[in-house]
């Protein structure tokens, strides 16, 4: 009888370890007193200086909310717990570090581009236009879309053919899927700068050909269609390096059900491959067309600055909103103010087209998206 109540008695564990586990709890409560406490310490340093200054607020205040979550957890629970809620004030920290730039941008774009943020910009150009607050940016509003536009058309099936191509023809050993692999990563970092100065040299080149003159430029060899050139050279390396990540996701078990009722290898692509990868594809487009619509240099060098719409991509200058935005603001005429405001209305306009260009994406992701994938 002796040996069975040893043997039921419990294990004794010694209470004097540092995993020792306390009888507080760190409620909801203590949490909110932790954050409040941190940044009421990061308002203290900015007092005795008179004036607010956010960046030594905001940093002073992370780091006492790690230091304060880990001490208040430390008094109320185990070591090990404390040390995981340092970790995630610290996961926290970093992730609000990374996004305070992100909202100050765009908080600072809205701010400053809403005062000229109304139907005059969106209506009028600056032909005729010195320094007056009247002028608008229409005229690069137009030139943005047509020369995007243009831009995705030649990227778009090049880099989804490749992508196609490297995915579901070629070999990983081939010497030219190789060499295509290598080409688009040093494509995918090319300087924008480099991309204008070609695309303009090689419609310079143009002139040379008698039969191709034709398609060579009018005015300085800038045009809609130079700038569409030098964007394709940045956009099509991540429509490529997007789209075969996306055909790569797609089981090989659909593949091999497709074949083995009997369907061609071109059919399967076009009925199971893509129809499955869809919705990352489409992704990878707008966030390649993000990648380029912002772009300044290449088309400073190509497509040049117009004060007037031009419709035509193929003849004559063309102004998008980033080049509109950059003479604006370096050159902003008399008063200078008005110039600024005309520059931070065209970066709004930037901005809202990508946000634009996000939700119709993700719309079509849904709405593409196979059944039965979550």
């Amino acid at each position: 009888m002796t040996l069975m109540t040893d043997a039921l008695e419990p294990t004794r564990f010694d209470s004097n370890g540092d995993d020792e586990m306390r009888s507080g709890v760190y409620t909801r409560a203590v949490s909110v007193a932790v954050r409040l406490g941190a940044i009421g310490l990061g308002a203290l340093t900015c007092l005795p200086r008179g004036s607010v200054n956010w960046a030594r607020w905001i940093v002073v205040s992370l780091l006492a909310y790690m230091l304060l979550t880990y001490v208040v957890a430390r008094r109320v629970e185990s070591k090990r717990q404390a040390t995981d809620r340092l970790a995630t004030a610290m996961v926290t920290s970093a992730f609000l570090v990374v996004l305070l730039p992100l909202v100050s941008v765009v908080w600072t774009v809205v701010e400053r581009g809403s005062n000229r943020f109304d139907s005059t910009f969106y209506t009028e150009t600056m032909r005729g236009v010195f320094g007056e607050v009247a002028g608008g940016g229409y005229h690069a509003v137009v030139g943005t879309l047509v020369v995007t536009t243009l831009t995705a058309l030649m990227s778009v099936p090049f880099g989804l053919f490749t992508a196609i191509y490297l995915v579901e023809y070629s070999s990983k050993s081939s010497r030219f899927s190789r060499a295509v692999q290598a080409l688009v990563d040093v494509m995918t970092g090319i300087p924008s700068i480099v991309a204008g100065l070609f695309a303009y040299a090689f419609f310079v080149f143009l002139d040379g050909i008698p039969v191709l003159t034709a398609l060579s430029t009018g005015v300085g060899h800038r045009s809609g269609l130079a700038g569409a050139a030098a964007l394709t050279l940045l956009m099509t390396p991540v429509v490529i390096r997007a789209s075969e990540e996306m055909l790569r996701l797609v089981p090989n078990e659909l593949r091999e059900a497709s074949y083995a009722l009997g369907v061609p290898k071109w059919k399967t692509i076009m009925k199971v491959v893509l129809p499955t990868a869809i919705a990352g594809i489409l992704t990878g487009i707008v966030l390649a067309v993000a990648r380029v619509i912002g772009e300044t240099a290449p088309l400073l060098v190509t497509v040049g600055l117009a004060q007037d719409t031009n419709w035509n991509p193929f003849e004559g200058r063309m102004t998008t909103l980033s080049v509109y935005t950059y003479y604006q603001y370096v050159q902003p005429g008399v008063p200078p103010q008005v110039g600024q405001d005309r520059a931070w209305a065209a970066a709004l306009s930037l901005v809202i087209i990508v946000g634009i260009l996000f939700t119709i994406a993700r719309v079509l992701s849904t709405i593409l998206k196979p059944k039965g994938l979550k």
